[in-house]
């Protein structure tokens, strides 16, 4: 994503997501055991589209963390680590052409659309499952993933929760959407 001022924050509200970022951090530590906040602070400081982006997550009830680090490609990993669906992307089907398959109550928009103009990628189902294992996740809602795409072909889209102790991958039609289904993203700084 190119930075533009319509992607840019000012500086006070880059000090308020870093302040709430760096709380976030220090209180869950046990997402990113062994990371050190100065280092994700500078790398969020060097790539302002990334914090925009984290802004977005935030703004729409992500409560994004850094939940890893890529050795290779030198990144650390954030996820939305809202205990739920977040609040500010549920209702929404799967993609644009589910949403322009439906012929009557269309939802205001859908998950991958979303995702793509916050600069962030929705959770694989492997992500999903991976967060999963850090804290339980969406016990009350549920969260769209990647679906593979000879799913997707077949007009189905993947859904997952948390439920009975367990990691559930489900399947509806695309074009559904529910108060309670939202997704979950990633954004690699």
């Amino acid at each position: 994503m190119t930075l533009n001022s319509k992607n840019a924050l000012s500086l006070e509200q880059s000090d308020e997501l870093l302040n709430a970022l760096t709380d976030r951090f220090e209180k869950n530590m046990n997402r990113h055991k062994e990371l050190e906040w100065d280092k994700v602070q500078a790398k969020l400081k060097a790539n302002p589209d990334k914090l925009w982006s984290l802004n977005e997550m935030e703004r729409t009830g992500g409560e994004p963390d850094v939940v890893d680090y890529d050795n290779q490609k030198e990144t650390y990993i954030f996820c939305d680590c809202s205990p739920e669906s977040p609040k500010g992307r549920r209702s929404v089907c799967y993609d644009r052409a589910a949403w322009e398959s439906r012929k009557k109550h269309k939802p205001d928009n859908n998950a991958i659309d979303m995702a793509a103009s916050m600069g962030i990628d929705l959770l694989s189902e492997e992500q999903y499952r991976a967060l999963q294992k850090l804290e339980n996740f969406d016990k009350k809602s549920s969260s769209w993933v990647k679906t593979p795409s000879v799913i997707r072909e077949l007009g189905g889209a993947l859904f997952c929760d948390y439920r009975y102790g367990h990691v559930f991958v489900y399947h509806n039609g695309a074009e559904s959407y529910y108060s309670s289904r939202g997704f979950r993203g990633s954004l690699s700084v």
